[in-house]
């Protein structure tokens, strides 16, 4: 079962509300990239200034949990994100991000998202 604060996030980023999106996560949360060290996301206002730029960068940005399972305050998800990016290239991008959730709140995750390729 998905969490309800995943469920809202998911409807947050399809509706482009920034507000709601930011409302998802704890004001010490903290995202890792394993895959690239230098993404790291440290606290909700770091939320808000990088969705800031996806909004901005992708604005028909659509996302979809594809699968999901979750254990105590885990909840892996397999995530695609589609849409055009501003200068009309389409994106596609996939992968699993493992989340903790404590309190009803996002309070951290591993993203493991990349771009759809040949």
């Amino acid at each position: 079962m998905t969490p309800p604060v995943v469920e809202r996030l998911v409807a947050a980023i399809n509706a482009h509300d920034l507000d709601a999106l930011t409302a998802c996560f704890a004001e010490d949360f903290r995202s890792v990239a394993p895959a690239h060290p230098g993404r790291t996301v440290q606290g909700r206002d770091h939320v808000r200034r990088n969705w800031t730029v996806m909004f901005e960068e992708r604005p028909d940005v659509r996302a979809e949990i594809l699968a999901s399972a979750g254990d105590g305050d885990e909840f892996w998800s397999e995530w695609d994100f589609s849409g055009t990016s501003r200068d009309g290239t389409p994106f596609h991008d996939r992968g699993v991000i493992v989340l903790r959730v404590a309190a009803d709140l996002i309070a951290g995750n591993r993203w493991f998202i990349e771009p759809v390729g040949d």
